[in-house]
């Protein structure tokens, strides 16, 4: 039987910014397209919603990070397509950062109380 976990509603929102810089780091996308990588990515644990992920992307844009633009998709469908900006690879080189600082101490702590 697996184990169902859910994620809390925090932590969820605290890791949206780089998941969406580091999914869009991977390649252009749209909205769809990164709620399934993100699902993905955490094995299906993180299920997100269009109400999640768009106001997500429309911050993002506005604070310059990332860049829209709309597209023909495959199948002939406009769809508004999402990609990383110069500042947006720095972004998430400083979330990168600050995310290493914050689990290299979760580790250390849950080390120690592991041995308690």
């Amino acid at each position: 039987m697996a184990l169902r976990m859910d994620v809390g509603k925090d932590l969820v929102a605290a890791s949206a910014t780089p998941l969406v810089l580091a999914i869009l780091a991977e390649g252009d996308s749209y909205g769809y397209a990164i709620i399934k990588r993100v699902a993905e990515l955490s094995g299906g644990h993180l299920q997100w919603t269009d109400g999640m992920l768009y106001p997500v992307l429309h911050r993002l844009e506005r604070q310059g990070y990332v860049a829209a633009k709309w597209s023909a998709s495959e199948n002939g469908r406009r769809r508004k397509y999402y990609r990383i900006t110069r500042e947006g690879r720095a972004q998430l080189a400083a979330q990168r950062q600050q995310w290493q600082v914050v689990e290299g101490t979760l580790r250390g702590i849950w080390m120690k109380a592991c041995t308690v």
